[in-house]
């Protein structure tokens, strides 16, 4: 197999050095390993013919292949070992003063066609570049882990990087299998970036109370397709990891708003209860599985009042059409009797504020999420405000789960759970876009490859609509009062013109 570079050098043997050597080498380049601990390159190659030998037990390699793959792993004991090779990629401590060293040391060493690379996921690429003669020769080849099976790569360019050394990068990892996304040179590039309102914004709803994080993880995954809930994922990441990138980024933006870190994760890190690596995070571990309490049960009505719908609720023909479905007693007369049960379904709104602004019984009042069609979720979600009476939350959760379909009751929150969450996920995504850090295209790829997500970012706005993602973001700096809110221009003037998101100017 003809390579782009057919030696590589690895420097960290790691999780991340193991499984980009493992992946350089079956692409057919010669791999040198290198890590200052004592005995630490040995072990990365006895863990990379582990993983081959398994590899080999499913029939996937033969033993020629295997062997031939050994073959190409040799040990340095020294850096100036790698004198040799076409490329050099760093999966060192995430620290600039350490990294820089390195490619000091580096460029002293490798040829001065060698192209140097940095697996950093959080630091400037033209800060560790600034300590080079020659900085055109490095860029960012941020992968994610598990290497062999996470196949997207961002290929990041300094300020000084030389387009042709991101070319070759991205064919090189072209050959490795792997999706390569073009990113600038911006805190956490493209998917630590866009992976900001998933897990924040659920933070905030839960540092409001408006629901426990076991409600909000299922709210997200049912209603909005996710695989992982975000407190599920902060588990599974761990909060050592994940908070630092959370402070990170903040920092790194000036503390911009819209990545505002939470004190939440901030005092379980400071507790050690970190996640499932320790068995105790926002979910308690038995023998590595998370201890989930049961769904509450649906209340038990013998009797439900009528049920009156606000004049101003998003969906309103589908949300009687389901009432209909579920043999609710409808009145449909300009204001609703003293026995009604009054249903609102605002768009980044809370339910006391149309309670207040509509003049109805705030006592009777409830809200009903209706952003998404009912029909695609699994889950409908509804709101109290601070004056609901307990008989009216039950009976709205008892004949909303008629039909067996499972229901949340949360407190009052402006744009409930999904609504503020995908808003916020869509906001990030729309400013990454206007600030240039990626492509539209290139963004949704490396979202829905990097993060899982269900579909990519613009895609989610496009599907709930960019004009009702922009009521549901005005609305809710109207509630919060909160600059993160406010959207960005990409967003603003495609919903205006009724644009898709991923549109780009001519």
């Amino acid at each position: 197999m003809q390579t782009v570079y057919q030696i590589c050098g690895v420097v960290g043997t790691g999780a991340m050095g193991r499984g980009i050597a493992q992946m350089a080498a079956q692409a057919g380049s010669r791999v040198v390993l290198f890590d200052a601990q004592p005995g630490a390159a040995l072990k990365a190659r006895e863990a990379l013919a582990g993983t081959w030998q398994k590899l080999l037990e499913k029939g996937k390699l033969d033993s020629a292949a295997m062997a031939d793959l050994l073959a190409r792993l040799t040990l340095a004991d020294r850096l100036e070992d790698l004198a040799a090779c076409d490329l050099v990629v760093e999966a060192i401590v995430e620290r600039l003063d350490v990294k820089q060293q390195l490619f000091r040391q580096l460029e002293s060493i490798v040829r001065v066609d060698a192209v140097l690379a940095t697996n950093t996921s959080s630091l400037s690429v033209t800060a560790i570049g600034a300590a080079l003669q020659h900085p055109a020769r490095l860029a960012g080849f941020h992968f994610f882990n598990p290497v062999p099976l996470m196949r997207v790569v961002e290929v990041i360019a300094g300020l000084k990087t030389s387009p042709q050394v991101c070319d070759q990068l991205a064919a090189y990892s072209r050959q490795f299998g792997h999706t390569p996304v073009s990113a600038q040179d911006t805190p956490g590039f493209i998917v630590n970036h866009a992976g900001r309102g998933y897990g924040t914004e659920a933070l905030r709803v839960a540092g409001e109370r408006v629901a426990d994080f076991v409600t909000i993880d299922r709210i997200l995954k049912d209603q909005m397709g996710f695989r992982l809930g975000p407190f599920e994922l902060m588990d599974l990441t761990a909060l050592d990891v994940s908070h630092p990138v959370m402070e990170s980024i903040y920092r790194q933006y000036y503390d911009e708003p819209r990545y505002r870190p939470s004190v939440i994760t901030a005092q379980r890190l400071a507790g050690g209860v970190v996640g499932k690596k320790v068995g105790d995070g926002f979910y308690a571990y038995t023998d590595g599985v998370a201890q989930v309490p049961p769904e509450p049960p649906v209340p038990r009505m013998d009797t439900l009042p009528p049920v009156w719908v606000s004049p101003k609720a998003a969906r309103r023909q589908e949300l009687y059409q389901l009432l209909k479905d579920l043999g609710a007693s409808i009145e449909t007369a300009a204001a609703p009797s003293s026995a009604a049960l009054i249903l609102v379904a605002p768009l980044g709104l809370d339910v006391t504020t149309l309670a207040a602004v509509e003049r109805l019984d705030p006592a009777r009042t409830i809200g009903i999420d209706m952003m998404l069609d009912d029909k695609a979720t699994r889950r409908r979600v509804l709101a109290t405000n601070p004056a609901t009476r307990s008989d009216m939350r039950d009976a709205a959760h008892a004949l909303f789960a008629r039909d067996g379909k499972a229901v949340s009751v949360i407190r009052d929150s402006g744009g409930f759970v999904t609504q503020r969450v995908v808003a916020t996920i869509v906001n990030i995504a729309a400013d990454m876009c206007q600030q240039g850090v990626c492509s539209p295209s290139d963004l949704e790829l490396a979202v829905t490859l990097g993060l899982g997500y269900p579909m990519g970012p613009l895609a989610m706005g496009d599907r709930i609509g960019p004009a009702n993602v922009l009521e549901i973001l005005f609305n809710m700096q109207t509630v919060y009062g909160d600059p993160r809110y406010r959207p960005s221009p990409w967003l603003r003037r495609r919903g205006a013109l009724g644009l898709s998101l991923t549109h780009e100017e001519a």
